[in-house]
């Protein structure tokens, strides 16, 4: 990845503090600066701002994580420079820091927010993927265990098609995720057992095509349907179909086959139930399964900061004090 020159040379700026709301820093605190970002530069002496821009130039050809995501050492650097102990006296919130940054990172197709976590994220403007930071697996803030709770909420009461509108597509949208289809019941019939059909756009530009099968409830292997709860033998043919019948891409114009079976369930997805559905599809159908269940659709949810469902909207205002939540 390579910024252009201007905006790189603005950004070092930021690094360096030849521009407004950054603090100053000489030669020695450039050092020290990049030692809290964990990197070894250390700076020549040379003029600042142009060693600077190379070494961001460095990490900016660092290898993407993902496609449209910067590379995770840039992004650190850039959580670092924005982190909200160095704010300024005329900027105490760093909010006129961030639009500073986000001149030239808007001119490359990015945008930096702060999330509930008062840390620096960058998005990529076109795709909504997020750099780096969005680890479903890393401890959560206070704010965003309220809204964990009042997620788990909402997927209690919600209905299997709420499910899918509210929740699903807004993740699978943040999440990179490109032509997002949802069958509905009026044509679910003639989607050959998916609910969501999506494609994902590979760093090298190949596609990869999903079929997307919710189910509201627990999905587990008992032999007998409880409220809410599916049965997993019940998602065996629909299975078997989403990965034999072709889709349609309207913006390739070709029809094209799924090459992976998600299965989505707003609750859990039981141990014995992928087993036994591991058991009855062979090897290479195997390899095409993946699942997600109520835990995996919390922490993707909380971790990118996605707004809540409207259902669930109207029960965190008042912990916020009438203040939209993040």
């Amino acid at each position: 990845m390579k910024f252009k020159n201007r905006n790189l040379r603005a950004i070092a700026e930021k690094v360096i503090g030849d521009a407004e709301f950054f603090p100053y820093r000489s030669s020695s605190y450039i050092t020290q600066f990049f030692e809290e970002c964990d990197l070894d530069f250390v700076h020549d002496g040379s003029t600042r701002w142009a060693w600077t821009a190379e070494r961001l130039s460095e990490l900016l050809q660092e290898p993407q994580p993902t496609a449209h995501a910067l590379p995770d050492r840039f992004v650190h650097v850039l959580r670092v420079l924005m982190h909200k102990s160095d704010a300024e006296q005329n900027d105490p919130d760093r909010s006129l820091a961030l639009g500073e940054l986000n001149k030239p990172l808007s001119r490359e197709g990015y945008e930096a927010f702060y999330g509930d976590d008062d840390l620096l994220y960058i998005r990529h403007i076109g795709t909504k993927t997020i750099s780096a930071g969005a680890n479903p697996h890393r401890p959560f803030t206070p704010k965003e265990i309220e809204r964990r709770e009042q997620l788990v909420e909402y997927l209690d009461k919600c209905s299997e098609d709420e499910l899918i509108e509210q929740v699903l597509l807004p993740l699978f949208r943040q999440l990179g995720y490109h032509r997002i289809t949802a069958a509905g019941h009026k044509d679910k019939a003639l989607e050959y057992g998916k609910d969501i059909w999506m494609r994902y756009a590979l760093p090298t530009q190949h596609f990869l095509y999903f079929g997307v099968q919710v189910k509201k409830g627990k999905l587990d292997a008992a032999g007998i349907n409880r409220g809410s709860n599916s049965n997993i033998a019940e998602m065996h043919n629909q299975i078997l179909m989403m990965l034999g019948h072709e889709i349609f891409d309207p913006e390739t114009n070709r029809r094209v086959l799924v090459d992976h079976a998600l299965i989505v369930a707003g609750g859990e997805i039981t141990k014995q139930a992928r087993n036994w559905l591991g058991e009855k599809l062979d090897a290479s159908k195997r390899s095409q399964i993946l699942f997600m269940d109520r835990e995996d659709i919390l922490n993707l949810h909380i971790v990118s900061s996605l707004p809540l469902p409207d259902g669930a909207i109207s029960k965190l205002a008042p912990a916020f004090d009438g203040d939209a939540p993040f």
